[in-house]
């Protein structure tokens, strides 16, 4: 299985566009990309002495600069580890650690992120001089496709955030299985607002663009009058997000007046989009594809045709073209059509398990079968809805939210004896958190102080919105907190 999917292109397509830096309005072909990764595997290769399996970390807003160093380690076998700057400093200064990177890129608004990193560290404007560097490509590596490419770190439920390693294989596949269920062509072209700390900033077009040889315009942020603005434009075929940025765009003054007339459709995931909201874009339209996915495998693992949206609205559609599923109860039986269990998928598109966490990989990873904590059912005709998330977590804006983490902060407050942590609907982010908490005796604290302790040690998105008091939380027989009992009070 080819790695280099540059090279490739590069003969196919020389001349066409392969992306379109928005920001400066700069336009890079398939050929020009071909030589940006050759000379940026060399430059890193030369003037850091990186070798095959090293990590390279980065911590910034979208910029094109992420883009060469991925093709720079798809080229070369080093692993790209792109790091959340949404969390603290202590938070990144534990993946920093955990991923030991030979070197780290930082944005300029990022210096204090890693002060404290062991790491060479740089400016990431340090990579715009490999743009002009005529060096050719002197690296003898061969990445295998079993080889990791990229690690992505996902909130962990004991606190701890887990190291995805996304290997060669992996993105290939998920690329087909996108290409195939969507239709997509070399002629389409789509946007990518997303942050790249995030799989789908990569994964859900990004890279089967790549692969296919279709073009991508890369935004250093989400801004709705932009995107609408670039439907017309540069005649985008294809827009995407989860149901709050469709719900920005389709509310904005400019909504109405926009010529959407190129876009054959939208994918929209993370989350349910409503029915209302459905038809808002419908009526413009603009049918609406519903899928389903997570980073450890895809993450384009299921998606709703878009004439079945309203039919069968709530579903995530049919497992795609490489995907294999169970839905199993807790003893690992598989489970019959209307049956809510646990949603078990395999294929060449599932991940090699988590960087250096075994424990982890052998609770998710059973013979092959990947292990997802969401619990589904399907019905008569094959259709899959998510149900709820064993595992507890809430999906804030895009985000997954692990109760477990945000509870460990609470307690460190010295006036909680106890805390418990819930999804709640919300109209702007689709979720967000609503903390239980019981004082010790003789302790006071407002629900501003726990909030405000919150944000010190967590992202903005994990803290929660809303803070209650109770004497005691509820508890089973086994004094364990019940928190299906909370979703009642």
């Amino acid at each position: 299985m080819r790695t280099d999917w540059l090279a490739r292109n590069a003969q196919y397509y020389p001349h066409k566009t392969a992306l379109i830096w928005q920001p400066e309005n700069r336009r890079l072909s398939y050929l020009e990309c071909d030589h940006l990764g050759n000379h940026t595997a060399h430059w890193l290769i030369t003037q850091y002495n990186l070798k095959q399996g090293d990590r390279v970390a980065v911590i910034a807003e979208n910029s094109l600069a992420h883009v060469l160093l991925f093709f720079a380690c798809q080229k070369a076998g080093f692993i790209l580890v792109p790091l959340n700057y949404r969390l603290t400093p202590s938070e990144v200064q534990y993946i920093v650690e955990d991923s030991d990177p030979a070197v780290l890129f930082y944005g300029e608004a990022f210096a204090e992120y890693v002060a404290n990193a062991k790491p060479t560290c740089l400016p990431l404007t340090k990579i715009v001089q490999v743009i002009e560097n005529k060096e050719p490509n002197t690296s003898s590596f061969q990445p295998s496709p079993d080889d990791a490419v990229m690690i992505l770190y996902t909130s962990g439920t004991t606190g701890r955030p887990k190291g995805a390693m996304i290997t060669h294989k992996m993105l290939a596949f998920n690329a087909y299985n996108t290409i195939m269920r969507l239709d997509l062509t070399t002629k389409d072209i789509s946007f990518n607002a997303a942050p790249f700390y995030h799989t789908g900033g990569w994964n859900v077009l990004l890279t089967p663009f790549l692969l296919l040889g279709a073009t991508t315009i890369l935004l250093d942020r989400f801004d709705p009058v932009q995107i609408l603005e670039l439907c017309e434009n540069e005649q985008m075929s294809i827009i995407w997000g989860v149901p709050t940025m469709m719900k920005m765009l389709s509310d904005h003054p400019n909504f109405e007046r926009a010529n959407l007339r190129s876009v054959r459709y939208a994918i929209v995931g993370g989350e349910p989009m409503p029915i209302p909201l459905i038809q808002t874009w419908q009526q413009k339209g603009v049918p609406i594809r519903q899928g389903f996915g997570m980073t450890e495998v895809g993450p384009n693992c299921f998606s709703l045709p878009e004439e079945d949206a309203i039919r069968k609205a709530g579903s995530i559609g049919f497992p795609n073209f490489y995907v294999d599923v169970r839905v199993v109860d807790d003893l690992g039986n598989d489970v019959p059509a209307g049956t809510t269990g646990e949603l078990l998928m395999r294929g060449p598109m599932t991940t090699s398990g988590y960087w250096r966490n075994e424990v982890a990989t052998l609770q998710t990873l059973q013979n092959e079968w990947f292990y997802t904590g969401d619990l589904v059912r399907m019905d008569e005709e094959g259709y899959f809805y998510v149900a709820g998330r064993k595992k507890d977590l809430y999906i804030s804006g895009g985000e997954n939210v692990y109760p477990a983490e945000v509870e460990k902060v609470l307690y460190q407050h010295p006036a909680v004896a106890e805390a418990a942590v819930i999804g709640i609907p919300d109209a702007k982010w689709g979720e967000t958190g609503l903390a239980f908490i019981a004082l010790k005796p003789n302790q006071t604290t407002t629900e501003t102080e726990l909030i405000a302790h919150c944000r010190s040690f967590l992202a903005r998105y994990k803290t929660p919105k809303y803070v209650r008091f109770l004497p005691e939380l509820p508890k089973g027989h086994s004094g364990k907190i019940l928190k299906k009992d909370l979703k009642t009070i």
